[in-house]
């Protein structure tokens, strides 16, 4: 049975207010300076934070330290740096984050503790710190912003010299991110360790894992993606596409799941993160038209021939325990405009609705042509279901195929391309 979905998707409006806009609200870096000055992370002084300050290296390497839960071990550090032009207040910081392999100086001999912070240079560090290494090919730093909006550690784009505050807001981005091996996050870190209160923390909500819809916008929208369909190369190359979905990562390597009508008959597509990032969907590695969902799995080599070392990515945890009343977030590509979030509630969790062969879960986050293929999620951020459709006169009944087909797929090493599919399922197309 093909899927067939084109009147069903009829909501033109999303809650647009909760995505982050590109720049950065006054408010929002007031409240990100703080949270960390109640933390213990930030100190301001008679006037302020002066937020709106150039950040230098020195001070980046200072508040580095202390995000990393170090002062201590800075203290206690006896490692010669060598630099001969960084000053005593942050002398200790600066060559504990040197002995670490997180900052470097501009020569063997001079930090240049004064010269401006780049976005690329403060993502660097926090990069470094959390584990990630350029040496080792995880990132460039030429592109270190980049790539840290491209894995979720920060939740706008940032170019050129930071502000204090574009600072402190990453820093407060940077709480809730996992260091790479991924055994806690960095407030979890700090409270284990004593550098943070738990009081603090809880009462400041950084501890709470259920999820407002700005935490769900800001944390797990670089794991979503438009996906624009191709019937062919030449409309690829026109840059024009024969329709817009969307899809999402599941791993850092690039998996992905989507509706499969929203690759249905293309032979060419491309995915576009929430950071501007084309890259071509290489295969299909499962679908089942009926249930209509896709697992796909995406190139790490972009349109612009720049590799990535990974994805940011959702977790999947199906519908096994979702209840009739429970809060969800969709994100997705709505009219093809870009990424959305919105929210509601489920109505029902398992509706039979036809031409689905599973029933779907019914809710009243709001979703619009463009949106199939797009993340349904719990309040902790978990996947549950995929964005696919609505009723063409229900009032906030939007429907969402259940994840937990591509939870429990058995995935092949390769693939087919879209390409194939489309002969494979169109064959006199």
């Amino acid at each position: 049975m093909k899927i067939r979905l084109t009147a069903l998707l009829c909501a033109l409006l999303l809650l647009l207010g909760a995505v982050p806009a590109a720049g950065a609200l006054e408010g929002d870096t007031s409240l990100a300076a703080d949270t960390l000055a109640t933390l213990g992370l930030v100190q301001g002084n008679n006037t302020g934070y002066a937020l709106d300050a150039p950040a230098t290296r020195a001070h980046a390497a200072v508040l580095l330290v202390r995000l990393a839960g170090a002062e201590e071990a800075a203290r206690n550090d006896l490692w010669i740096s060598g630099f001969r032009d960084v000053p005593d207040w942050a002398y200790t910081p600066i060559t504990y984050a040197a002995h670490q392999g997180w900052i470097t100086g501009v020569t063997a001999l001079d930090f240049k503790p004064d010269n401006a912070l780049t976005a690329n240079a403060w993502c660097t560090m926090l990069l470094r710190m959390l584990g990630y290494s350029d040496k080792n090919g995880d990132f460039a730093v030429s592109d270190a912003a980049a790539f840290a909006r491209r894995i979720g550690l920060v939740s706008r784009s940032y170019e050129g010299a930071m502000t204090r505050g574009d600072v402190f807001e990453t820093m407060y981005d940077a709480l809730f991110f996992s260091y790479k091996d991924g055994s806690e996050t960095v407030i979890g870190r700090l409270v284990r360790q004593g550098n943070c209160s738990k009081a603090a923390a809880s009462a400041l909500g950084l501890l709470n894992k259920r999820l407002t819809a700005r935490q769900i916008a800001d944390h797990h929208m670089a794991a979503v993606f438009r996906i624009d369909a191709f019937r062919t190369v030449d409309q690829m190359y026109a840059e024009m596409p024969t329709g817009n979905a969307t899809g999402f990562f599941i791993s850092p390597d690039g998996l992905a799941v989507t509706n499969y009508h929203s690759i249905d008959e293309a032979s060419y597509g491309l995915a576009t993160t929430a950071a501007g990032e084309v890259y071509p969907i290489e295969e299909v590695l499962y679908y089942d038209t009926d249930i209509d969902i896709a697992v796909i799995r995406v190139s790490r080599t972009s349109k612009e021939s720049k590799i990535t070392s990974t994805f940011a990515w959702l977790e999947l945890v199906g519908t096994g325990e979702i209840c009739a009343g429970d809060t969800v977030y969709a994100i997705s590509n709505p009219l093809g405009l870009g990424l959305a979030v919105s929210s509601g509630i489920i109505g029902s969790t398992a509706h039979n609705v036809p031409p689905f062969a599973l029933p779907c879960i019914v809710n009243s986050a709001d979703i619009s042509e463009g949106s199939s293929g797009g993340a349904l999620m719990n309040e902790y951020g978990q996947v549950i279901g995929i964005t696919s459709g609505a009723y063409a006169y229900g009032n906030n009944m939007y429907l969402a195929v259940p994840v937990d087909p591509a939870i429990e797929a058995d995935l092949p090493a390769h693939g087919m391309t879209l390409a194939e599919v489309r002969a494979l399922e169109h064959p006199a197309a």
